[in-house]
């Protein structure tokens, strides 16, 4: 009851901020697609507060991303198209029709294929044209590019091994170089070719089993934490950047990464 209760209540907080009388005047502005940025950075908060391990603080951000659930629900209602009941029925019947054998004892051999197999009939029953139809624009590239490439895969578009799969890395570099190098460059068709090598790139991500946006943010970390190390070094020698030539600021690079072998 208590949950329920607070459920209603976060409920009863967003229909007071969108009354036309007595509410908020930024929240009665919004719109759907006005809110759009505010819920992927929330879901991003989400994420990097897992990441770093920051339990204290993922309820937070959490309710954070709920509230953006919220918020769209009581436009949609405000609206008479869909209230905040109507999604939570939609989930809890999909997590049900997508669960047989925990709902409907049902037995299979295979869980990931019977899901990929209810999927693809939610699709069907959707009228959908392509078997991309479904992939949101909105995603990053990185995860857009894998789970296409992942859609695909499953009807047999995909390489059945690891070699042209490098092998594409390798060709979409040279021809990222080609272009480069070419006088005066093309900046559209140098954009188009570093786009094919990341594409490539992920698709070899994908085959090793890596998830391409987790490396990336994970290089991300790790650079910027490696380069906060070399400003303590700069800062320590009493000079600034621009007295450090590139191969000093290397091996300040390298003392780092060393450092942190230990």
């Amino acid at each position: 009851m208590a949950d329920s209760a607070g459920m209603e209540r976060l409920l009863a907080i967003m229909a007071k901020l969108r009354d036309p009388q007595q509410g908020c005047p930024w929240d009665q502005a919004q719109t759907f697609q006005s809110i759009i940025p505010f819920t992927l950075e929330e879901a991003y908060e989400v994420a990097d507060a897992i990441e770093r391990q920051d339990w204290q603080g993922l309820p937070a951000e959490l309710g954070d991303l709920l509230f953006q659930v919220v918020f769209y629900a009581q436009m949609a209602k405000e609206q008479q198209r869909f209230d905040f009941d109507t999604v939570v029925s939609s989930i809890c019947d999909k997590l049900v029709s997508r669960h047989p054998h925990v709902f409907a004892d049902a037995k299979i051999d295979d869980l990931h294929e019977n899901w990929e197999s209810l999927k693809a009939q939610e699709r069907q029953s959707r009228q959908l044209i392509s078997l991309l139809d479904d992939i949101p624009l909105a995603l990053p590239a990185l995860s857009r590019a894998a789970k296409i490439q992942k859609r695909v895969a499953r009807v047999g578009f995909d390489w059945d091994a690891l070699a042209p799969v490098a092998a594409k890395v390798e060709e979409e570099l040279g021809e990222v170089m080609e272009e480069a190098q070419q006088s005066p460059a093309n900046a559209e068709r140098l954009q188009e070719e570093v786009g094919d090598l990341l594409f490539a790139v992920v698709n070899l991500a994908r085959h090793v089993g890596v998830n391409p946006e987790e490396a990336l943010r994970q290089a991300n970390h790790k650079f910027e934490r490696r380069f906060r190390g070399v400003e303590q070094r700069v800062q320590q020698s009493g000079k600034p950047f621009s007295e450090h030539s590139l191969a000093s600021l290397d091996q300040f690079w390298e003392q780092v990464k060393q450092q942190e072998r230990r």
